[in-house]
């Protein structure tokens, strides 16, 4: 009978532990699967960062470009504008140097005029004179 007791008694150790290390492979699994799920998720998430810090990048670069552009048409706005100031000064300056060469080209004229009539007028007091005289 000693035996039979020995004989179950090992049978229900036996058959304790196998259930217990399906139990342990299922929570195992379970744990592995949970793991996997987690991780799949992080690396979801890193992507998703990833793609967000890649699309900031090239809206920044592109919002940089936009500004260097907007830059370069600023300057060169502002390179035609001076440049077409300065052909407006020279213009002026050139007009007032005509006027001013007119104005004394006209004075000269004008004075040579005068003297022209000065020397008549004194042509003529002197023919008189000559006429008066005989």
């Amino acid at each position: 009978m000693k035996k039979v007791v020995l004989s179950l008694a090992l049978v229900a150790f036996l058959g304790l532990s196998l259930t217990s290390c399906r139990e342990t492979k299922e929570k195992t699994e379970n744990a592995v699967e949970n793991a996997a799920d987690k991780a799949e998720g992080a690396m979801d998430e890193v992507k998703d960062a990833a793609d967000d810090a890649m699309d900031s990048a090239e809206d920044a670069t592109n919002d940089a470009i936009d500004a260097a552009n907007d830059a370069m048409d600023d300057a060169k706005d502002a390179a035609n504008d001076a440049m077409d100031d300065a052909k407006d000064a020279v213009d002026s300056a050139k007009e007032g140097a005509e006027d001013m060469a007119n104005d004394a080209k006209d004075a000269a004229n004008e004075a040579v005029d005068k003297v022209k009539e000065a020397g008549n007028d004194a042509m003529d007091k002197a023919a008189d004179k000559m006429k008066g005289g005989n």
